[in-house]
């Protein structure tokens, strides 16, 4: 199977090296890794330490000289598909699927067969402008639940820290051919692919623990076992999940899972950074809107009160903005 991976990093790598040497035709499109996979392939330091290095992948910086393929792995964070999406007709064909493994509320969380009150609303902070939904048809695309902690240590050297799942699901509920298909590759791989009959339930659970975890990590610097422990950042996180909860409750999702059951699972990951606490201190733009302004603008849409997530909102985007500021970039938009 002939798959393109947009974006070579800490998710990206995983996956993009797995899939090879599983046997599949494997392309990076990348941009600062694109030599180093170029000259030496890419390397996967797996939980255990064992590692291994695919020289097959291959990779290039242009969608256009890659070149049409069965399926296209959007592994790049929620703020950087929009920049990209024009581009992205290069790589699909009529049957190409395409695969958001995006953090928080996806562009097409209202289409693509999502029925009730709110059928066919763009979410701004999930589409500014609405150029992903102008240049992406919701048919070709399967939404992708990200579980696996990892973290590109080199460029083309990913480490896994925990974790090996990656949910699936047509948009429309289905299981089609083409997503069971894709979940037998993915597991051939050695990837855990459940297919799963309501994504958006599946994305709620996993952005449940991101709208808390990410940015008070982001703020205090602490890791996921750390904000899980202290009790009142414990607290915090708990307000922050038990409003997203309240939202998502009045879009028809029910979480499976307790609130002291998903922080548990938290903070049993250890000592782990988040990925926003690794950009911060990456110094790179966050992926903030997705993550945190789409539930605030869900919760708008509801008519949800969000105090708290509000704050932490605030608080993030006033780093947001420093840390353009010392970059010597533009302020976040809107700030």
């Amino acid at each position: 199977m002939s798959i393109a991976i947009v974006g070579a990093g800490a998710i990206g790598g995983y996956l993009g090296v797995r899939l090879a040497e599983a046997g599949e035709d494997v392309t990076f499109i990348a941009r600062s890794n694109a030599a180093a996979i170029q000259a030496d392939g890419m390397r996967l330091i797996e939980e255990d330490g064992t590692e291994i290095h695919s020289k097959s992948v291959k990779a290039t910086r242009s969608m256009q000289e890659a070149g049409v393929h069965e399926v296209v792995l959007l592994t790049v964070k929620a703020h950087q598909v929009g920049p990209i999406a024009a581009d992205l007709k290069h790589l699909i064909g009529p049957d190409t699927v395409v695969v958001t493994m995006q953090n928080g509320i996806p562009w097409w969380y209202f289409l693509g067969g999502h029925g009730g009150d709110f059928a066919g609303t763009r979410l701004e902070s999930a589409d500014p402008g609405g150029l992903i939904a102008d240049n992406l048809d919701p048919k070709h695309v399967i939404g992708s639940v990200v579980y696996p902690a990892t973290v590109l240590t080199d460029p083309g050297t990913v480490k896994v820290i925990e974790g090996n799942r990656f949910g699936l699901g047509e948009l429309d509920g289905s299981k089609s051919e083409r997503v069971l298909a894709l979940s037998q590759r993915l597991a051939k791989a050695g990837f855990r692919a459940p297919v799963t009959s309501d994504i958006r339930a599946e994305i709620w659970l996993k952005l449940w623990g991101n709208l808390s975890f990410n940015p008070i990590s982001a703020l205090t610097h602490a890791t996921l076992e750390d904000i899980c422990r202290f009790p009142d950042t414990r607290a915090i996180a708990a307000e922050m999940m038990r409003e997203a909860e309240t939202i998502a409750n009045a879009l028809g999702v029910t979480f499976r899972l307790g609130i002291d059951k998903r922080i548990a699972g938290a903070e049993k990951v250890g000592p782990h950074k988040t990925s926003m606490l690794q950009d911060v201190e990456a110094g790179r733009p966050i992926e903030l809107e997705a993550l945190v302004g789409s539930v605030i603008e869900l919760g708008r849409l509801t008519g949800t009160p969000t105090p708290h997530i509000d704050t932490v909102f605030a608080l993030m985007r006033l780093l947001a903005q420093s840390l353009e500021r010392a970059n010597g970039r533009l302020a976040i938009q809107g700030a």
